[in-house]
């Protein structure tokens, strides 16, 4: 299930955990479809390959997109990701809003897959995080690098994603929790980030992207990924 990606050459998967939890949240992520739902079966084996961590919270998602009904699955997702602003799976949103900055970012999300020798298909906003995650497991090592670099660029917002899915008790909390182990533990500066755009919201909004719990109480994100700072 390829659909984001047109591929310009053959790549190599490596770091495999890392790169397999991000591909089976980039599917899960995704707006749900029938072909979806009848890779679930293959999905929950590939998830029970990895550590505990990882799998745990990846087939809370999985269980609920089996527990329902195509038509249940499509309405939770819209109700999840597009009625609510700061559930938003657009990752620059949450760094510059609606404003001519996001534009720019991205152009580097563009560059950065082309560079990585994929394209993003031209429905596809490519800050979408389904795209950042499919491109971070889809492509050799250095695109996953190159992917983990983009998700630690916007790592307030992607914190702050996974916040308020758990706060809604979203049945796609699951696969944030997943995705934010895979990352370096947050420093303080990244939490003072975090703490700054809850309060404030992107810019342009006239109000902040709150309640979450306040930086102290955040659980850490979990163990950090080989080559993923430099």
């Amino acid at each position: 299930m390829n659909r984001v990606f047109r591929r310009i050459a053959a790549q190599k998967v490596s770091g495999r955990s890392t790169a397999l939890a991000h591909r089976i949240a980039a599917l899960l992520l995704e707006y749900p479809s029938a072909e979806l739902l009848e890779l679930l079966p293959s999905i929950r084996a590939a998830a029970g390959e990895l550590p505990e961590r990882l799998a745990v919270p990846l087939l809370q998602v999985v269980d609920h997109l089996d527990g329902v009904s195509l038509a249940e699955a499509e309405a939770r997702y819209v109700e999840t990701f597009d009625l609510k602003r700061r559930c938003s799976p657009f990752l620059t949103y949450f760094a510059y809003g609606d404003t001519r900055k996001r534009g720019v970012a991205l152009v580097e999300f563009k560059q950065a897959y082309r560079a990585g020798g994929f394209e993003v298909v031209d429905d596809e906003l490519p800050d979408h995080l389904a795209v950042v995650l499919e491109f971070c497991s889809t492509g050799d090592e250095a695109c996953q690098v190159e992917g983990i670099k983009l998700l630690l660029g916007h790592r307030a917002g992607l914190e702050l994603l996974r916040l308020a899915l758990l706060e809604l008790d979203s049945p796609y909390a699951g696969a944030l929790v997943a995705v934010c182990a895979t990352l370096p533990e947050l420093e303080g500066d990244e939490r003072e980030a975090i703490a700054k755009l809850a309060a404030e919201g992107p810019p342009g909004e006239e109000v902040g992207l709150e309640p979450f719990a306040p930086p102290t109480y955040m659980p850490a994100s979990g163990h950090s990924v080989e080559g993923a700072r430099r």
